[in-house]
């Protein structure tokens, strides 16, 4: 979750660390640091809060150093305070390190380091590596090994790592050995980058980015070694390996706002270009029904597919609610019994094992720790079992370059870009895209929907770019305005019916996120069986209301909420005959058939947290206790 770079080469390395940060701030912002190596000397600025903090700080102080690491954190253990944040120094100013991750035995390691002698002055688990990295260097050289290795702070790195327990990404300077760095990785991400005549390592692409597309994703286990004349990888074990980087497929994006307020904002309104993205990938747009040819060109083996009778998909926040609707999508369109599991309660409570299962792991990072934790998990407890129970993994990720990807047996990539806000909406509308086009698959090749079923389908998916726009459009200026309204507002009510259901916890969850309302999402129909029990005139309540199945039982449901003096907010189309007399305020969305109208419904739905916080002043892209990768358990 914390944001990490690193960076050895021939230009200040001080600068190109704070501008590496910057694009990493969305992974951590409690505090930020850098460590350069000059002279025999460690220089070492850390600064509480955001990196706009540690900059001022930093004007008037030299930092000079063309070796150097930097940090942005988001704290685990330990307060959010100036000797908390990271880089960490031993208690001999020797060894530097940042870390992303926990580790998590490092109270066995503190005690330990404490009867040899060792201080220590922060509460974080970070600070046992630096002391125990600068011990082995120290019983390196009273044993004479030092000259036994090309690069003994690489071994010194290599003993350190095998004593930790958990997940971490590590980086490591040390005053005396000024012209290295080394990078180790265990289950949170770390990537190199490979400049002209320097090079770079950092816990996401986005600021490596700027400097080079060529990069070198880690694996679990394996440790780099940068020097200014190339990188050397090796595993824990100290096995040299043969590695080669690749390029980032695409144009690097410009982490930049362009003219809007928030980058959250700008993705909002980056979403119809995401819907198209996704419809030109996948999508044949000269298919007709009285084609025999496939009409969703996702590119799945079709041994994922064969003999399928159980789908089991894990995922968190955001892509929980992602899943939900497709859960939906996959039974009601394909026929295929679906689960949806919180990904961090599925390791600890699998469901029994069942043959002919595929398994989908969603995460817009492809890092996720929880769901990465989950599906190795199901692969190891399948991989010696018969045929018909051996694993099938499928990925829906916005990261084709992740740990994700290496560990599925294919993906699907959601074509969103690089989002900076924390609280996820384009990818979002990715996620929801990427299981249309999987249920729309399976329902073809399944034979469960008629070619003239699934062609008109395919048609209103064309027209949803242009209706997304439309509520843009129309709708921006009259949230706004709305929002003026709620900016005391305390609680939240959401309510939804079928597949409109996750879209109410979606835009609970966008509300508790960014504006710190407490709010929540309910299936319309079970308001009455408890929570309308919190109704009252200051209970705003949110009720998706789109023409289809549970249209009646809808308005019924928003009914008596209303009966309970509670302002009613209606997300419906402007030719509902029933929302003049029902609802107090009305998001309008066009009309679209049930089935798609998640696509539409949630964009109300940002634009109400967004505005809403934005009128309560408050950090919409950097909410507070919020990162944009959960790379810890």
């Amino acid at each position: 979750m914390c944001g990490i770079v690193g960076y050895i080469g021939t230009q200040q390395a001080s600068e190109i660390l704070i501008e590496g940060l910057r694009c990493l701030e969305y992974r951590g912002y409690d505090s930020a640091g850098i460590a350069t190596v000059s002279e025999g000397e460690i220089h070492c600025i850390r600064a509480k809060g955001k990196l706009n903090n540690l900059q001022d700080k930093l004007m008037g102080h030299e930092m000079p150093g063309i070796v150097g690491i930097g940090h942005t954190r988001w704290a685990t253990h330990g307060k959010p305070e100036e000797h908390n944040a990271h880089p960490h120094l031993d208690m001999t100013r020797r060894v530097a390190v940042v870390q992303n991750g926990i580790v998590e035995n490092y109270r066995e390691l503190r005690e330990a380091l404490k009867e040899r002698g060792c201080t220590f002055v922060t509460e974080t688990d970070t600070e046992v590596i630096p002391n125990l990295v600068i011990e082995c260097l120290n019983q390196m050289k009273a044993t004479g090994e030092l000259s036994q290795h090309p690069s003994p702070l690489t071994e010194a790195v290599r003993r350190v790592v095998n004593q930790l327990e958990g997940a971490f990404a590590i980086v490591v300077l040390c005053v005396d050995y000024p012209d290295e760095i080394v990078a180790a990785r265990q289950q949170a991400p770390l990537v190199i980058g490979f400049g002209l005549g320097e090079f770079f390592c950092a816990s996401d692409t986005p600021a490596i980015l700027p400097h080079t597309r060529a990069v070198l994703p880690l694996e679990n286990g394996e440790l780099a070694t940068l020097t200014p004349l190339g990188v050397e990888v090796c595993n824990f074990a100290g096995q040299r390996l043969r590695k080669h980087p690749h390029l980032l497929s695409g144009a690097s994006i410009a982490v930049e706002k362009h003219g809007f307020r928030h980058f959250m904002l700008k993705e909002i309104y980056e979403q119809p270009s995401v819907v198209r993205a996704c419809l030109e990938a996948y999508i044949d747009r000269e298919w007709t029904a009285k084609e025999t040819t496939h009409p969703v060109q996702l590119g799945l083996p079709a041994e994922l597919y064969a003999d399928l009778q159980q789908i089991q998909i894990v995922a968190c926040g955001t892509s929980w609610h992602a899943s939900l609707v497709g859960k939906h999508l996959l039974e009601q369109l394909a026929g295929i019994p679906t689960q949806v599991h919180y990904a961090s309660e599925y390791r600890y409570a699998p469901p029994p094992l069942t043959p002919n299962t595929l398994m989908i792991g969603v995460t817009q990072s492809g890092e996720t720790a929880d769901t990465l934790s989950a599906i190795s998990m199901e692969k190891e407890r399948r991989s010696n079992l018969a045929p018909a129970f051996r694993p099938r993994l499928l990925g829906i990720t916005n990261r084709m370059q992740s740990t994700l990807t290496r560990l599925v047996d294919c993906a699907i990539d959601t074509h969103a870009g690089i989002e900076i806000g924390v609280a996820a909406t384009k990818t979002f509308m990715a996620q929801l895209m990427a299981f249309y086009c999987l249920a729309l698959d399976l329902a073809y090749q399944r034979k469960t929907i008629s070619p003239d079923r699934l062609q008109e389908i395919i048609t209103a998916l064309r027209h949803v770019p242009s209706q997304i726009e439309s509520v843009l459009a129309d709708q921006e200026q009259r949230v706004e305005e709305l929002a003026h309204d709620f900016s005391e507002t305390q609680d939240f009510i959401f309510v939804g019916r079928g597949i409109n259901f996750p879209i109410a916890l979606e835009g609970a969850l966008k509300l508790k996120e960014i504006s710190y309302i407490h709010a929540e999402g309910y299936p319309a129909g079970e308001m009455k069986h408890g929570p309308i029990a919190l109704l009252d005139a200051k209970v705003p309540v949110v009720a998706i209301t789109m023409p289809g199945a549970v249209y009646e039982k809808v308005i019924s449901n928003a009914q008596e909420a209303k009966a309970r003096d509670a302002r009613l907010i209606g997300v419906t189309p402007p030719t509902n005959p029933h929302a003049a007399e029902v609802f107090d305020d009305l998001l309008p969305v066009p009309e679209i058939e049930e089935l798609l109208s998640p696509l539409l419904t949630v964009i109300p739905m940002q634009l109400l947290s967004y505005h809403i916080a934005a009128r309560r002043g408050l950090d919409v892209d950097q909410p507070r206790n919020l990162a944009k990768s959960v790379t810890v358990e």
